[in-house]
């Protein structure tokens, strides 16, 4: 590993400082990702900015009923915590699906959202690869890339995102709490990360030195009800082949979708947030049929790889499952509970 310099940042100014003045530095907070990528010398940061003792690792309630899940809190904790279990159960199950509670213990909200690609030739620094060297090629697309993207996709790069939280909160219709040099700003979670196009090397939108500082859910609509699907390799924890977030509110009649939110995951280089599919559903009645139809116009815009086609069929039989399992709880009222 590089030798690196460290600073334990004691404010939001300091740390933002100390990123904008130390030449190649990298914030570090939980480091579940960060620590691995350098030990394989991917990253090679010559300076860490410690973020962990910065009071935002916060989960409060706001006036509303939205949540504000700080930027450092970590991902066992908002997996446990009763607000986010009774009122976005996605966003719970999605984390207790995505690492085991070692893990979960000491990831955090931003560094889950930061997390790099799990593309094998991204780490292998012997492999071309245009997202860790600009402009060298990507080797996955002529070898093995079976976990790799149906959905917007680029020459450059078929990566996907590995993350599960980041999933459920474009779903959820979250957004991210960012701070930097010129001040904050706020980014829905649909917009925060990146499609690939000619700069994969690019994984979020944010600008030089920002930090997240949290995640904001807004309040959950009566009678909705949310779930997180996922399918992968093993029954253990590994990362998802393809998963769905999906959230569904019925209409006074109890019959007609009023707000449907659909999300996929591992199926591109970002959460891919189904907006074809929900405008299909919106004000109809979520039969299996009618589910099956929206979900398959909006797979329509895959472009599998040569070995990775099973992931269209298999995401939408994801889809339509959760689909219908929210069905059968907004029409009988059941707890939204994990």
């Amino acid at each position: 590993m590089k030798p690196f310099a460290y600073v334990r940042a004691t404010s939001l100014q300091e740390a933002a400082a100390a990123h904008a003045g130390l030449p190649g530095s990298r914030y570090l907070a939980g480091g579940t990702n960060l620590v691995d990528l350098m030990k394989r010398g991917v990253e090679r940061p010559g300076t860490l900015v410690d973020l962990a003792r910065l009071p935002l690792d916060g989960i409060e309630e706001l006036p509303g009923g939205a949540l504000r899940i700080g930027g450092t809190a970590r991902n066992s904790d908002i997996a446990a915590h009763p607000l986010v279990r009774t009122r976005h159960p996605a966003l719970a199950q999605a984390l207790l699906a995505g690492a085991s509670a070692q893990l979960r213990n000491a990831a955090t909200t931003g560094g889950n959202l930061l997390q790099r690609t799990r593309c094998a030739y991204f780490q292998d620094l012997a492999a071309a690869c245009n997202k860790r060297d600009p402009g060298t090629g990507c080797a996955a697309r002529d070898a093995v890339h079976r976990d790799h993207a149906v959905l917007g996709h680029s020459e450059h790069c078929i990566a996907t995102h590995p993350s599960d939280m980041a999933v459920a909160l474009a779903a959820l219709d979250a957004e991210v709490e960012l701070h930097g040099e010129e001040g904050a700003r706020t980014v829905p979670a649909t917009a925060f990360h990146r499609l690939p196009g000619d700069r994969p090397e690019q994984d979020t939108v944010l600008r030089h030195g920002e930090i997240v500082t949290a995640v904001l859910l807004p309040a959950a609509a009566s009678g909705a009800v949310s779930l997180y699907r996922k399918a992968r390799e093993r029954a253990s924890y590994a990362f998802a082949l393809a998963s769905v977030a999906a959230v569904l509110e019925l209409g006074p009649d109890g019959r007609r979708v009023h707000r449907v939110a659909l999300a996929f995951g591992g199926l591109a280089h970002r959460p891919w947030r189904a907006a074809t599919a929900e405008a299909r559903l919106t004000g109809t009645e979520p039969t299996a049929e009618a589910v099956r139809e929206a979900v398959e116009a909006e797979l329509a815009q895959a472009r599998p790889l040569r070995d990775n086609a099973y992931k269209v069929p298999l995401a939408r039989n994801l889809a339509c499952d959760a689909l219908a399992t929210l069905a059968r709880q907004a029409q009988d009222g059941q707890p939204r509970t994990p």
